[in-house]
């Protein structure tokens, strides 16, 4: 009985463990008795359970079994798993294996551990190509070159890393042909590179390839690569010039413009006339195209070799009347006039008709013949002359000058307001709104090393009874040593000399009629330390070229120079030259302006007047002789040897010092002063002995 009781109990304990766990076991044995006495339904005899037959709770039992792992258990206490949710039928009565008693701490439920499928990975879209399919060829071709060879076509990083750039973001399609055809963007970019000799630049600096002798894809693609390479230099030199300024000399400095290749590649490719659009990086000052115009009247369209005209017969056009028709004589000279004079229409065309006349009426006027329109002996060597082969090349590289300009000349703020001053012409204007309001003549920088530099920079005040502060090129190389012949001439020349703590010498003059730079300084700091003033020797403004100057800039009429600035930064304090001179006296005096004027120092020894006409001024510097030999043989030369002018050194050479008999007085300084100005500050006439003693002479106090 006994033995039966025990197994039934074991029986039925079993049963009852994996029907109903409990956390505590029986706590008698009437209590299992009791248990085993109830009748219990036979075991279903099915499979046992898979992980197929259970729904797993998405809201609870994953967020349950991770916060029982996130949180650790209590010291003796084993986790508690949460329970899994099944989803097994009433009617099936399955069977699970039995636990052991110590695998509730050991042991994570099925709901702990088990995780749903993984999902699959979202598939990436695929991505439509935006190549029409008769491009694609030359797209590819096009990935595979700029993958690998782009610098056989773009040798400027910046440019490379640009152009890679802008085929990778149109999936590489070719941006001058569709299907094989170049499109009306390439034919505008084209067309602008093939008339570059009208700007002044060369046609053979940006070769255009033949688009329709591109058959393949790889013909195309290298033809799509070479166009972009042009364009860009194109746009590079238009904008900033051929040369660096600093290949030309050492006193220019103008602000840098340079091109962004990005932002040209993507100018052209939107704009709507890629010709114009290129045409745009052009210099768009009045001053470039009123010369560019001068060119085309001088030589045409054309770069080519300069054509020789044949003398012959005069021709002459006349106009069809009632009585007679048109009379358009032919000759076989005329298709070559037709290229020496720019007529593009009809170019192989031989009758002197109204296009050929009028061009030749054009060119008369250009060069003071009677513009009768008659191609006559006298015209025939006028436009053979050596002289006009020299005025183009004089015109080229004025043009190349005026690319080194910033791109907006004045300061919008005041009606686009600025000061010019041209060095060979020696004239200072004053422009507003496009015209100028005000001229007058100016004494510039002697040629060598006290030429006047070529600079961009702003007027920001002006200073009315100027100290002048000697500067220490004048001081050491020129005062120091005639001092050495006589030690008085400082004294007599009213100026101060005093040496400072670290052993240099300063000499100064004070503010006076008698003052070196006159009653007015008008100021913009530069790093040539020159500037624009007045003078008390006004007799060198009467010459017609007037180069005396240690390189700054002498003004005609000051007061009404200052009146005129004045009134366009300060309108409403009606500046007029009679209260300008009411403040000269003793005492320095600073009229600051609340927006500065920009001073743009130029080097135009070929112009237009405000008549236009064309004007020709010497080359005193003989910079047209250095750029004319750079561009056209720049590319053979050591470049660092055409820079003819070195800047002025204003250091203190080694082992200068003051001569015998110079000494200073207590308080460090020392005054002493023949009238030796006309040597030291420019003039025509020789150095004039000392004064005698007791006699004081005005000397010519210029800068």
């Amino acid at each position: 009985m006994l033995m039966a009781v025990a197994a039934t109990f074991l029986t039925v304990s079993a049963t009852s463990a994996l029907a109903a766990p409990s956390d505590t076991p029986r706590a008698s044995a009437a209590e299992l008795a009791i248990d085993a006495a109830i009748p219990r339904p036979e075991p279903a005899n099915v499979p046992p359970p898979t992980i197929g037959d259970f729904k797993m709770d998405s809201t609870g039992a994953v967020p349950d079994a991770a916060k029982a792992i996130e949180k650790p258990a209590e010291l003796g206490t084993a986790p508690k798993a949460a329970e899994p949710k099944t989803d097994i039928k009433p009617t099936e009565n399955v069977t699970a294996p039995a636990a052991k008693p110590n695998d509730a701490a050991t042991t994570t439920p099925p709901a702990a551990t088990a995780t749903a499928p993984a999902p699959e990975p979202a598939k990436e879209p695929v991505k439509v190509s935006t190549v029409a399919p008769a491009d694609q060829p030359v797209a590819d071709r096009l990935r595979d070159m700029l993958g690998a060879k782009s610098l056989r076509y773009f040798d400027r990083k910046n440019e490379r890393a640009a152009v890679e750039k802008f085929y990778s973001t149109r999936d590489y399609a070719p941006q001058w042909t569709q299907a094989g055809k170049l499109t009306d963007s390439g034919k505008g970019v084209i067309a602008r590179l093939k008339d570059a000799a009208a700007e002044g630049l060369n046609p053979a600096d940006y070769p255009v390839p033949d688009f329709a002798a591109a058959t393949s894809p790889d013909q195309l693609a290298e033809a799509e690569l070479k166009l972009i390479a042009s364009m860009l230099d194109y746009a590079r030199q238009a904008q900033s010039g051929r040369m660096h300024w600093s290949q030309v000399a050492a006193d220019i400095q103008y602000p840098e413009h340079p091109t962004d290749p990005a932002e040209v590649l993507a100018n052209i490719s939107t704009a709507k006339d890629a010709s114009a659009a290129l045409d745009g990086y052009n210099p768009p000052h009045k001053l470039y195209k009123d010369l560019k115009a001068k060119l085309a009247e001088l030589r045409g369209h054309g770069d080519g070799p300069m054509i020789h005209i044949a003398e012959g017969p005069a021709l002459a056009y006349k106009a069809a009347t009632k009585k007679q028709g048109e009379v358009a004589p032919e000759d076989p000279r005329v298709p070559q006039l037709r290229a020496k004079l720019g007529v593009t229409e009809n170019p192989d065309g031989t009758h002197y008709d109204a296009k050929v006349a009028a061009a030749v009426r054009k060119f008369q006027e250009s060069v003071d013949l009677k513009p009768t329109g008659v191609l006559d002996d006298r015209t025939v060597k006028a436009i053979n002359s050596p002289k006009r082969d020299r005025q183009i090349d004089t015109v080229l590289v004025n043009l190349e000058r005026l690319r080194w300009l910033p791109r907006q000349l004045g300061a919008a703020s005041l009606g686009n307001a600025y000061v010019i001053l041209n060095v060979p012409d020696f004239t200072l204007k004053v422009m507003q709104n496009g015209a100028p309001v005000w001229t007058t003549r100016v004494v510039t920088g002697k040629p060598g090393k006290h030429a006047t530099p070529m600079l961009t920079e702003t007027m920001k005040f002006i200073t009315v009874n100027p100290t002048w502060n000697v500067p220490p090129s004048i001081i050491y190389n020129e005062y120091l040593p005639a001092l050495q012949q006589d030690p008085t001439v400082l004294d007599r020349m009213g100026l101060r000399l005093e040496r400072r703590r670290d052993g240099s010498i300063h000499i100064s003059q004070p503010p006076g009629e008698a003052n070196a730079l006159g009653r007015i300084r008008f100021n913009f700091p530069n790093k040539f330390l020159v500037y624009q003033h007045d003078t008390p020797d006004k007799h060198l403004f009467a010459k017609e070229e007037r180069a005396f100057s240690h390189g700054c800039m002498r003004v005609q009429n000051p007061d009404q120079y200052a009146a005129t600035l004045l009134n366009i930064t300060m309108p409403n304090e009606r500046y007029t030259p009679e209260r300008i001179r009411s403040m000269y006296g003793r005492s320095e005096i600073d009229l600051k302006f609340p927006t500065p004027i920009p001073v743009n120092i130029t080097y135009q020894t070929a112009f237009v007047d405000d008549a236009g006409k064309l004007q020709i001024r010497k080359d005193i510097y003989g910079r047209d002789a250095t750029m004319i030999a750079l561009l056209k043989n720049g590319r053979s030369r050591d470049l660092e040897a055409m820079v003819a002018h070195a800047q002025p050194s204003y250091s203190r050479p080694a082992g200068s010092s003051l001569p015998a008999g110079v000494n200073f007085a207590s308080d460090n300084t020392f005054s002493s002063g023949p009238s030796f100005f006309e040597r030291l500050f420019g003039g025509p006439s020789p150095m004039t002995p000392p004064a005698p003693i007791g006699r004081r002479p005005q000397p010519r106090f210029t800068r």
